[in-house]
């Protein structure tokens, strides 16, 4: 087995992965709020977790993987503000809230399959914990963590240790001139007190998802409400993982608030660690700006597949930039990502028409798992497939190789048929290249006319220029 080191959020070091159970890693990544489509940059996350997932797995580890749906209590501002996304996205399309929450999981999975993403061992809705959370809350209330207001139950941050040991935040200078409460609720101790149960009331009166809870307020019956969003985080994971998780992971935005507030309820609720080592993937930028509804940047899968893209191009471009760096997303770079794609993929199928069986070579494996082992360093892992596959290493090692390559990469290699055949697409790309060669060729560019042979070659296409045109086969 394999070691692995991790950049910890936490510590803001790089560590060697101890795990809780010898051999085993239990994994949680924070899922999505299934109130609309998710976009690329949410794709983005849910591949990265799957790196990293089956980078633990080919090493040797035992993987059990979480993921969970938030389909309820997810307010449309992290800090606990405003609306339920849940609550809006039924009332913007007339449905009700698990009509949505189905329709939208529906389709994060279709997409997730399309992304030759493995699936997690469990993926619980948020919904289905209800009795858990209240108990969770009805803990805090009991040990002197949390109180009750007429509007909500908080969880009171003065009483938490190192609360913000995950962040670095300095609270004092956040709540200069702050106040003691907030307008929302002047019975808030302290502006960083955060909710975790809402009563319904207030803005959230007409909420369409509630229960009743035993918690008090002079302002509902029966303690009418809902969960909040970081609470639900801790109880799933803790109920399907244990009081302590190996390794969690979210997005960057979840450092400060949420990620802050599950380790501070979920420390209070069982007086043990957390979480051993905390992950954080960086956000995707469009054209080198934050992804934006308004300026119709933030695209989701089938619109890049009405463009005529495969989906596992995206997944392609993904590996090209670590989990912790930013990646710039631009029409130019997916067209890269496709033409190399493509290229590997021509690659493995003339390698399977050459030859008969295959076999992993060692060394290009330890090379390979040198760059995993280090913070998950898969940039580095694929331009290390490409020096292998041009190097002079024997066709059924390559083969071999490249395709246990794979069971990280994920680009499903292993399905290629063999160099005789080429799919659709494909033929459509080499149609393109060797239509655009001719046009070269009649405008006596022989310079660009060479450089679509060259590029056509790579791919593992031969040409031949006859009197009815130029013809091609792969090989």
């Amino acid at each position: 087995m394999r070691e692995i080191y991790l950049r910890n959020t936490l510590t803001k070091k790089k560590e060697l992965v101890e795990p809780i159970d010898p051999g085993k890693i239990r994994f949680y990544q924070c899922g999505p709020t299934v109130y609309w489509v998710q976009h690329v940059g949410n794709m983005r996350a849910v591949v990265l977790a799957d790196l990293i997932h089956r980078t633990f797995e080919y090493v040797g580890y035992d993987v059990k993987f979480v993921r969970n749906y938030t389909d309820v209590g997810h307010l449309v501002s992290d800090d606990d503000e405003g609306e339920d996304k849940m609550t809006k996205g039924a009332k913007r399309e007339g449905l009700s809230p698990d009509v949505i929450a189905d329709k939208y999981i529906r389709m994060f999975e279709e997409d997730t399959q399309s992304l030759n993403i493995l699936s997690p061992d469990l993926k619980p809705r948020a919904t289905e914990f209800v009795p858990q959370m209240i108990k969770a809350v009805q803990l805090l209330i009991e040990k002197g963590y949390a109180y009750v207001t007429p509007k909500a139950v908080y969880f009171d941050t003065s009483k938490a240790e190192n609360y913000t040991a995950l962040s670095g935040q300095v609270l004092e200078k956040n709540i200069a001139g702050a106040g003691h409460g907030e307008v929302e609720d002047s019975d808030k101790r302290n502006p960083e007190d955060f909710v975790v149960w809402v009563f319904k009331t207030g803005i959230h009166k007409n909420a369409l998802q509630y229960w009743g809870s035993p918690f008090e307020s002079l302002e509902v019956e029966n303690g009418e409400g809902f969960p909040g969003w970081h609470l639900e985080c801790s109880v799933m994971l803790q109920e399907l993982l244990g009081d302590t998780v190996d390794v969690h992971m979210g997005g960057i935005e979840h450092i400060p608030v949420h990620h802050t507030n599950e380790i501070a309820q979920s420390e209070a609720l069982t007086g043990e660690k957390f979480v051993n080592y905390w992950l954080h993937n960086e956000h995707i930028m469009v054209n080198g700006k934050k992804m934006s509804k308004s300026a119709g940047t933030s695209y989701v899968l089938s619109d890049l597949v009405e463009r005529g893209y495969d989906p596992l191009d995206l997944r392609y471009f993904f590996l090209g930039a670590h989990y912790r760096s930013k990646q710039n997303f631009t029409w130019e770079a997916l067209d890269g990502a496709r033409s190399a794609r493509e290229k590997l993929v021509a690659a493995v199928a003339k390698l399977r028409g050459a030859v008969d069986s295959s076999e992993v070579d060692s060394e290009w494996k330890e090379k390979f798992l040198g760059k995993l082992s280090d913070d998950i360093n898969v940039p580095e892992a694929l331009a290390l497939v490409w020096e292998m596959m041009k190097s002079d290493l024997v066709d059924d090692k390559k083969l071999g190789t490249i395709l246990d390559f794979d069971k990280v990469l994920g680009l499903n290699l292993a399905a290629i048929s063999s160099g005789t055949e080429a799919s659709e697409d494909l033929k459509e790309k080499i149609e393109d290249l060797i239509e655009k060669r001719t046009l070269a060729k009649s405008e006596r560019d022989f310079q660009a006319a060479d450089a679509i042979r060259e590029e056509l070659g790579e791919m593992g296409i031969a040409l031949e220029d006859t009197q009815d045109g130029t013809v091609w086969r792969l090989g």
